[in-house]
């Protein structure tokens, strides 16, 4: 498709545009405007179809495409599978943002060799929540300019994510990435009252910087095995600190009302980890354990997603009737969480 196939104003304009260093195209279908990142800044061009909107706007990315690389026919659909799983060739990427095609977008944002400059780029092209959560899986990308500028958008329209695994695939994206700061985590928490589904990423990867609960006192013979490498003992301990009280506050949180079974899944997994040292075969009798404490501990190891796995296969059913389904697994678990508390 040549320029010759537009309207000559357009084709003018279009022209001038490309003749010069264009770093990224987005289109506006309804607006019929094209804007254009440069180095100097964003250009418009006002398109005016000379036939059915939707065809025009075909011509306009088929000459994009030829421009950008060599596709006289717009973007292939063999390579828009490819390229969204994450497989675009490294040379392609800057070109793929020039398409005006958002799925071309998208591959660049999932790529491997994503840079903080072509993340800048993509986010000026797609700045929604998706992008935002695909870019910061990159190392280059948290390390970057952008790493602060995607989490901040997550955060603040969390509170507007209707859809309870995407509010998790949020937090989760910006705790993993290091982004959550002292002011977010405060606001963060007080949202999860409400929502505790927003505490499973945080519990993932930060679940030191969580709000802190009051340190439970233990028997000096417990730590003197936890000093001596018993690792129950070392579970003991850990759960009794005030970061630890603080941490097993937000499990029970999470675990009171998971909205979705990926939530359910989530909190049974971090349950699972965050206990795991009680898997191990007892390294001798504990001294000055109460008996419910070290059964609360083994059961709270032995949980994860395969507990619910059973039950949630066989129902759709989310939120209170979820719940409902799954109170033979949740309850105890609450249960045992409460003896670590110390609130029996």
């Amino acid at each position: 498709m040549s320029l010759n196939e537009l309207v000559s104003e357009d084709a003018l304009r279009l022209a001038v545009l490309l003749a010069g260093e264009v770093h990224a195209v987005r289109i506006d279908d309804g607006a019929l405007t094209l804007y254009a990142l440069t180095p100097r800044g964003e250009a418009r061009v006002a398109l005016h179809p000379d036939t059915r909107a939707e065809r025009y706007l075909m011509r306009v990315r088929e000459v994009l495409a030829g421009h950008a690389m060599g596709f006289p026919g717009g973007y292939p659909v063999h390579l828009r599978r490819w390229t969204r799983s994450g497989h675009a060739s490294p040379k392609n990427l800057e070109a793929l943002l020039r398409l005006g095609e958002p799925e071309a977008v998208t591959a660049v944002s999932l790529s491997a060799n994503l840079t903080d400059e072509l993340a800048r780029r993509v986010w000026w092209a797609q700045p929604d929540n998706e992008t935002a959560r695909s870019m910061l899986a990159h190392e280059s990308v948290r390390r970057g300019s952008m790493g602060p500028v995607l989490a901040q958008h997550l955060l603040e329209h969390l509170p507007f994510e209707e859809d309870p695994d995407a509010a998790i695939a949020s937090v989760r994206a910006i705790a993993a990435a290091g982004q959550l700061d002292a002011r977010w985590r405060e606001r963060l928490w007080r949202a999860a009252q409400n929502r505790p589904h927003y505490l499973l990423g945080w519990l993932e990867y930060e679940p030191h910087t969580l709000p802190v609960g009051s340190q439970i006192a233990l028997d000096p013979g417990v730590a003197a095995a936890a000093e001596a490498g018993h690792a129950e003992a070392a579970l003991l301990v850990r759960c009794a600190s005030a970061p630890g009280q603080g941490v097993l506050r937000a499990l029970a949180l999470a675990l009171e009302k998971p909205p979705t079974h990926d939530a359910v899944f989530g909190v049974l997994d971090v349950i699972a980890a965050w206990f795991a040292d009680a898997r191990s075969p007892s390294q001798g009798e504990l001294q000055g354990v109460a008996p419910d404490t070290l059964a609360a501990a083994h059961a709270l190891a032995a949980t994860g997603r395969a507990a619910a796995e059973p039950i949630l296969a066989r129902t759709t059913a989310v939120g209170p009737l979820m719940r409902r389904h799954l109170a033979p697994v949740l309850q105890p678990l609450l249960h045992h969480l409460r003896v670590l508390r110390g609130l029996k």
